[in-house]
Parts: C-alpha cells; structure tokens; sequence
C-alpha cells in the first residue's frame, strides 16, 4: 500500500493547475508604416550585421574592442548569469528539499537514574526531506517570473551590445569631424597667412596701408586661436573612445575622412509590426510585463492552502551496522497548511500586484509608442540633412569661387583687403557647417540603426563577428515550466 504513494502525489503534482491569469500581450495600435517612410517594406536595415552598416576599418577594429572590453558590456554578461542563477535557485523549489545528518554521541549516565551507571555509544544517522506539492501553481508562477527576468537580462545584455556598437561609432564620427573641423582651420590659417605676408610685404614697399596689414594679423590671430583649442577637443574625444574599448587613455587610429564615410541614399526600415520583435528594449519592457503578471498568480495562490511532504529515514543504534537493521526508523507526513487570518493583508497583496502590472503594461506601451516616433524621427532626418548637405555644399564652393575672385581683384588693384578678408571669414564658417552637417547624417545613421533594433539576427557569440568572441558565451537556462 505504501508504494504507490510517491506516483500518486507526483500524478497529483502534476495535474494542479496554476492560478492567476496567463499571459497575453497587451494590444497595442501599431502604425501601417513610419512616418517618413515612403512605403512599407519588408526587409529592413536593422537585418544588416554592424560590421556591414560601417566600411571605415579603423571603426570595425574600435567596435570589435568595444565589444570585447568595454564595461557595461561585461557587466551585463555578469548580470545575465546572476539572473539565470537567481531562475535555477526557483526551479529548485519544484525539487524534494533533503537534509542529511549524522552523529556519534559517547557518554555515561548518572548512577541515580533508571538504568545509569552504563557507559555507551551511539550512532545517529538521517536524512530529513520536505517537498511543497505544487497544487495551485504558487511555485510554477515564481518560477515563470524568475524566467522571464532571467530572459529580460538577455535583452538587456542584447541591447547593451546595441548600445556599445551606437556609441562607438557615435564618438569615432564625432572624433573625425574635429578632426575635419582641426584641418580647416589650419587651412584658414594658411590662407590668412598667405594673406598678411602679402600686405607686409606690400607695407614694406609702400603700396599697402598700416590698417590693412593690422587687420590680416588680426584675422590670422583669431583663426589660429582656434587649433588649440580643437587639439584639446580631439584629446578629449579620444580619451571617451579609449574608455568605450575598455582601454587606458591613448592616442586613436584613424580610417577614412569625414566625408569618405559610406553614407547610403536611402534605409528600408521595415514594418513597424516587426519592431516589436526587434527592439531589444521591447522585448524587456515585456518580459517585465511576463514577471509582473505572474507575481499576480503567486498572490493569487496565497489564499489557498500548502500541501506540504514531510518525511525522515534514519537510524539509531550502538553499532554503526544496526543503524539500518533493528535501529531503523522512518516517518512520512504530509500536511496541509492554509494561509492564516491576516485581516485584509492577502487582499492588499493582490491588489497590489495587479497594479504593478497595470503599470508595466502602460510601460510597454509607451515604449512601444517611443519606438515608433525614434524611427519616424530618424527616417525624416536622415532624409532630409542629405538636402541640407547638398545645399551647403553649393553654398562651400560659391564662397570658395569668391576668395578666389576676390584675391585676384585685390591683387589687380580693383578691390580693397576688406572684400577679400570679408569673403575669406564666410567660407571659414561655411566649411565648418559642412563638415557638422555631414557629422549629423552619419550620426543619424547610427541612431536609426539603434533604433530599429540592428543586428536583431546575431547570436551573442556572432556580435563581434569576424574577429572575435564574446567575453563569455552564456549557458542556457533549461527549458521547463
């Protein structure tokens, strides 16, 4: 009669049901297609690996150290194996909880007492067990929230990846455009040096005025004053993409110029349904959603009764050989414990835990809602600084035609210095919006790409594809309820 006790209790185990509601993503109002985005498509610049979104080598080699070493990288890859420990430790309460102990005890009772005066040993051996049977779910639905937080940290870690990638590439462009910025100015410089060697020499013979040679110094003093100051600027923007690569402050290879950087002419986005998968910042505003409904399972199953295993196998004896002969016990008991009056406290619990769901849910909303206006942003202004770069392109080489013609009319005696230094200070600023304007397309190409959720397809151990590995490839949670 005994055996078929543990089969029962399992098939018993087995067929609780666990109560709470079950998960179902919430509806939300998803766009026919991004707001400047021509049409829908399909395929979308988010399926594109990293490496092929940027061309410049030097930027592929800085991304791949970022991923290997940069900070937050390595953090997340810790945080996700404490969350997938912290998934194990709940899975265990599905397990039979077995505690063993042992003890040798040698002493002699007193004279006066019934049977003393005897000299003995004694051999103590146990092994204590406790199960929870889970009837209503309670340990399911923990174990569903410790999962979906363990997947979440996944996301997290995927995002943080994202993350890494964006902002390398972010800090490298912007490192290239000082440097962009640093090459015109010293080429400004030049020209106004050129420009006041003329007049002094012009002053020396007599044919040019004092104020006129005072003013080109003036002019090539104030460009000068620039270097410096974008040489501390590049100092700087190096030592931030020395510490995104995880490394000590130090000098930063370069690749192509500014305008060399590939730009394309115009990015499939996608269907917006799709984001919802892509995002790695999506799927952990839903993962929280996953967690905080099955808290509401767990409170739920509070106000219902523990079925509780108790049981105890062991032995006492003088000789360690009897410990499971004559000296043997056991003992099995289950129980039923129910939850205790606590006036409203359970109610409360419940309550309060439905409202931690309503607010995850608004949280997912709304961050789905955020994503569709990233996107729409991004899209809109990719498009339209490619208009903006072209118009002050035109507006760089018009100034340049008129240095040019006015040096030329200066030099023939038709004109004063005062039009050359005026058409020389308009091309300086001119070349500088153009090099800012190319720095804000291709930054906008990065954000885009982020916010579409780039490189969605690459498993963990391919992110730093093709010259590495991951710092640590992740074991996987096993596959249960």
């Amino acid at each position: 009669m005994r055996r078929p006790i543990l089969p029962l209790l399992v098939l018993l185990l087995a067929s609780g049901c666990a109560l709470g509601p079950n998960y179902k993503r919430p509806s939300v109002s998803v766009m026919d297609g991004f707001r400047g985005q021509s049409q829908a498509e399909v395929a979308s610049f988010a399926d594109q690996p990293w490496w092929e979104v940027f061309g410049d080598e030097a930027l592929k080699s800085l991304v791949t150290q970022g991923l290997e070493h940069n900070y937050d990288v390595r953090t997340a890859v810790w945080r996700v194996e404490e969350y997938r420990a912290r998934a194990g430790i709940e899975r265990s309460d599905w397990l039979p909880q077995i505690t063993p102990s042992a003890m040798w005890e040698r002493g002699r009772q007193s004279s006066y007492t019934t049977g003393g005066g005897i000299t003995g040993a004694y051999y103590d051996a146990h092994a204590a067990l406790s199960w929870e049977l889970d009837l209503w779910g309670r340990i399911r639905r923990m174990n569903e929230a410790a999962r979906a937080q363990y997947l979440a940290a996944q996301e997290q870690r995927r995002g943080i990846y994202l993350s890494t990638v964006a902002q390398v590439a972010q800090a490298y462009f912007e490192l290239r455009e000082l440097d962009s910025r640093l090459e015109i100015t010293k080429s400004t410089v030049a020209a106004f040096q050129e420009t006041y060697d003329l007049f002094n020499r012009r002053l020396a013979g007599g044919t040019a005025s004092a104020l006129e040679t005072a003013r080109a110094e003036a002019a090539l003093a104030m460009a000068s004053a620039y270097i410096p100051n974008l040489e501390r600027q590049i100092q700087a923007q190096e030592n931030l993409l020395s510490f995104l690569v995880g490394r000590n402050p130090g000098p930063i290879p370069r690749g192509g110029n500014l305008a060399e950087q590939a730009l394309p002419p115009r990015i499939p986005a996608g269907l917006p349904s799709t984001l919802l998968e892509r995002r790695p910042d999506l799927q952990v505003a839903e993962q929280d959603l996953v967690a905080a409904n099955a808290a509401v399972g767990v409170a739920v199953a509070s106000y219902f009764p523990t079925l509780s295993l108790t049981g105890l196998l062991g032995g006492l004896a003088p000789q360690v050989s009897n410990l499971f002969g004559p000296g043997k016990e056991w003992l099995i008991a289950p129980s039923l414990t129910g939850p205790t009056l606590q006036g409203l406290r359970l109610k409360y619990q419940k309550e309060a835990r439905v409202a931690q769901w309503e607010q995850a849910k608004v949280h997912y909303e709304a961050a789905v809602t955020n994503a569709f206006g990233e996107v729409s942003t991004a899209l809109s202004a990719y498009e339209k600084l490619a208009d903006v770069e072209q118009r002050q392109a035109r507006a760089v080489a018009a100034y340049q035609e008129a240095v040019r013609l006015s040096i030329h009319r200066y030099a023939a005696g038709l004109s004063s210095y005062i039009e050359v230094l005026e058409a020389q200070q308009q091309l300086f600023p001119a070349q500088n919006t153009l090099s800012q304007i190319r720095l804000s397309r291709l930054l906008t190409l990065v954000q885009l790409y982020k916010a579409l959720g780039g490189g969605w397809k690459l498993e963990d151990p391919k992110w730093v594809e093709p010259r590495g590995g991951i710092p640590r490839v992740q074991k996987e949670l096993p596959a249960g309820n």
